[in-house]
C-alpha cells in the first residue's frame, strides 16, 4: 500500500514519558510516536488497534513482552470476537433500520445519512465475525486481497458495495451472523427486521 506520499510510523515504547520521549514528532518521512508500556497494553481504543496489524518489532528489551502486546493489539481474543460481533451487529442494524424508516417516510437524504453512519458498524461487525480487527478504509481492499474473508466479501466488489448500498449488505451479514451463533441479536429486533427485508 505504500505510495510516493507514504511515511513510516515508528512507535517507541517507553516505561514512562519524559525527556526526549514526551510527545510524538512528525516529519514528511516519519512519525515517531511515543507510547508507554501501559498504553500499549491497553486494548480499549478500538480505532488504534489496526495500527499494529503487521507491525514489525525492531527492538524488544522486555524479553518479548513488546511483541506480545503489539500482537494483542492486532488480534481479537475469543471474548472480544464474540462481544464485538454482537455489539457492532446491533449497531449496524440500528442504523440501517433508521435508514429504512426514513426511506419509508420519503426522506431519502436523511436515510442516506443513516446508511453512511452504518458503514463503520458494518465493517467492525464483518471483521469481528471473522475474529479480526477492522482495517482502516484505506487498507480495506488490500486486507481483503491479502487475507481474504471468502465469498461474498471479495476485494473486487465489497468496497464498492459498502460505499453504494450499506443497507443492501444486510442479508449477507445476517446469514453470517446467524452462522456464527448471533441470531439472538437479530431476533431481538422482532418484526422490525421486516422493514429491512422489504427493500
Amino acid at each position: 500500500m505504500a505510495t510516493v506520499h507514504s511515511d513510516h510510523d515508528v512507535i517507541v515504547v517507553v516505561d514512562e514519558r519524559g525527556g526526549q520521549w514526551t510527545r510524538t514528532r512528525k516529519t514528511s518521512d516519519m512519525d515517531e510516536i511515543i507510547c508507554t508500556v501501559d498504553e500499549l497494553a491497553d486494548t480499549s481504543n478500538v480505532w488504534e488497534r489496526y495500527v499494529y496489524r503487521g507491525a514489525r518489532v525492531l527492538l524488544d528489551r522486555l524479553d518479548g513482552r513488546i511483541a506480545a502486546l503489539a500482537q494483542a493489539q492486532a488480534t481479537l481474543t475469543p471474548t472480544e470476537t464474540a462481544e464485538w460481533s454482537r455489539e457492532y451487529l446491533d449497531g449496524y442494524v440500528n442504523f440501517i433500520y433508521r435508514a429504512a424508516k426514513n426511506h419509508r417516510d420519503g426522506r431519502a437524504d436523511l436515510a442516506r445519512l443513516e446508511e453512511m453512519e452504518s458503514v463503520s458498524w458494518f465493517l467492525f461487525t464483518l471483521f469481528a465475525l471473522h475474529g479480526r480487527v477492522r482495517p482502516y478504509n484505506k487498507y480495506l481492499r488490500w486486507e481483503l486481497e491479502t487475507y481474504p474473508l471468502g465469498e461474498p466479501w471479495d476485494a473486487a466488489t465489497l468496497p464498492v458495495r459498502v460505499a453504494d448500498d450499506p443497507a443492501g449488505l444486510f442479508p449477507d451479514l445476517e446469514r453470517l451472523a446467524r452462522d456464527r451463533g448471533h441470531g439472538d441479536v437479530l431476533d431481538a429486533w422482532g418484526a422490525e427486521l421486516d422493514l429491512l427485508r422489504r427493500r
